[in-house]
């Protein structure tokens, strides 16, 4: 059995996670031009929100199938259906494609993100995982430093498509070295994945996306999402082999951190779609300017991480987890409070800071939390299970969004949606009428303003649900046996 080469692993799960962040940072910095292209803002939220709910629907599943057959060959599927993804959305010629193949590209970013986080908790100590907290976080604050500024290149120089292709190098050479240098013994049980129960979740998922964006009949897919999921539950508790095991929901830091994981993924990722939105549409701002204004919060988060971790072992959990929130409250109120037509783009570079660096903290006391609530053959499931809560929070969140600005644009019936798409051209909708560019410009700024106290009011709930998280002592739960992290390699 050969021995894995853990730098050489962990550059491949950086590499991955690499992906990810410069997805994030690219994709909001040259939305707003894609949509003036190929039109339809209307479905400007569905090109986030399709990606966000195929990943999330598959996070459980990818993590059940890891600890059954292994990290190794679900992550490099899931890197290769991303790419696959990425690709054909960078060939797409309408808005209906580019939300289709998001979707294929998020069905494979739904393994990128848990399972390189499951493998980290494999192969490191709780004292060494801490450490290596720096190295993603350094991953994640040159993605947030160099995404706006790339998406915005790539945007005047080349095409808006290129955003898409610049994943394929860097998904190719994670793929290369995971083959090459991470190696793990699995012993294989013979389980069944739970075909039903995972069913059910992806219905149920999807019913709700559809009923949160509140608009005429969806509002019908809401009950039909609260039965399916209620069966989901239900057969979850049954069956031998659950997709996710309801038992892990009896540990207090798991629920709580699920609940807030949920709550806080919802602000982050309207903060990062909306955000740069009301730059460019409302403030007239470039598309380098508006996806600039997530940078703050790219480089805060990884930077706050990089002490979390640090603190961690002694301060314990709680402190990290309220403090961390305590800061997003902050951020996020400035943001609802303060952003306006006129104002200075100080203020949302200063509000994406405060709520970049409280992420920072919070997020990784409770991931870490998770981790250390269990052993290494649940640990797969329980990482993924938070991330999924995170991710379904993002989509629900994003969605919800999504139709509160649609139902602001159609509130007028004599002004067409399709006009809309001028003011994030390079125009900034100069060739429209100026009676009707006040008038889109207004309800643009109006629906935006909503979705920010939204944003807002999710972080005060996640605020509140980490009031909750149990007083752990230092050290108490905070520590796992060789054995356990020596487990798989």
């Amino acid at each position: 059995m050969r021995t894995t080469h853990r730098p050489l692993t962990t550059v491949a799960l950086a590499l991955s996670l690499f992906m990810a962040a410069l997805e994030m940072t690219v994709v909001s910095t040259a939305m707003p031009t894609v949509v003036s292209e190929l039109g339809g803002l209307e479905s400007y939220a569905w090109v986030f929100t399709a990606y966000m709910l195929s990943s999330t629907i598959t996070v459980p599943i990818y993590g059940k199938l890891a600890d059954l057959y292994g990290r190794k060959p679900v992550l490099l599927f899931g890197i290769g259906l991303f790419l696959v993804g990425s690709i054909l959305s960078g060939l797409s010629t309408s808005m209906n494609m580019l939300i289709a193949f998001r979707t294929l590209q998020g069905l494979g970013a739904g393994a990128m993100q848990p399972v390189a986080l499951t493998i980290v908790g494999d192969i490191y100590t709780l004292e060494q995982r801490a450490k290596v907290q720096g190295v993603f976080s350094a991953v994640w604050g040159i993605a947030g430093l160099v995404g706006p500024l790339t998406g915005g290149l790539i945007v005047k120089y080349l095409s808006w498509h290129w955003i898409f292709f610049i994943n394929v190098p860097v998904g190719l050479g994670a793929m290369g070295l995971l083959v090459a240098f991470f190696h793990e013994q699995v012993q294989r049980k013979p389980q069944k994945l739970d075909f039903a129960g995972a069913a059910l979740l992806s219905a149920g998922v999807v019913a709700l996306l559809f009923g949160v964006q509140g608009i005429g009949r969806n509002l019908l897919a809401l009950p039909v999402g609260a039965v399916l999921l209620t069966a989901f539950v239900l057969v979850e508790r049954k069956v031998a082999d659950p997709v996710i095991p309801m038992s892990i929901f009896k540990i207090p830091a798991i629920a709580i951190s699920s609940a807030a994981g949920a709550l806080f993924s919802a602000a982050m990722f309207g903060a990062t779609t909306y955000v740069p939105l009301y730059v460019q549409g409302v403030l007239g701002g470039s598309p380098t300017l508006a996806g600039g204004m997530i940078t703050p919060m790219i480089v805060g988060w990884p930077v706050a991480s990089l002490f979390a971790g640090r603190l961690l072992l002694k301060t314990g959990y709680r402190p990290l987890i309220v403090g961390g929130f305590g800061l997003t409250v902050i951020g996020t109120a400035l943001m609802a409070l303060l952003l306006k037509p006129q104002s200075s783009l100080l203020i949302p570079e200063l509000a994406m800071a405060l709520f970049g660096i409280g992420l920072g903290f919070s997020s990784t006391a409770l991931l870490i939390a998770v981790q250390t609530s269990v052993g290494w053959e649940l640990r797969g499931v329980a990482t993924a299970s938070n991330m999924f809560f995170r991710t379904i929070g993002g989509a629900l969140g994003v969605g919800l969004m999504g139709g509160v600005l649609v139902s602001q644009l159609l509130h007028d019936p004599r002004v067409p949606v399709a006009a809309a798409n001028e003011l994030l051209g390079p125009e900034h909708g100069r060739g429209l009428p100026p009676d009707l560019l006040r008038t889109l410009s207004g309800a643009l700024g109006h629906g935006l303003t909503i979705n920010f106290w939204i944003i807002c009011a999710a972080s005060v709930a996640a605020f509140a649900a980490g009031l909750f998280f149990p007083k752990i002592k230092r050290g108490e739960g905070m520590t796992i046996s060789t054995s356990d992290v020596a487990a798989p390699h």
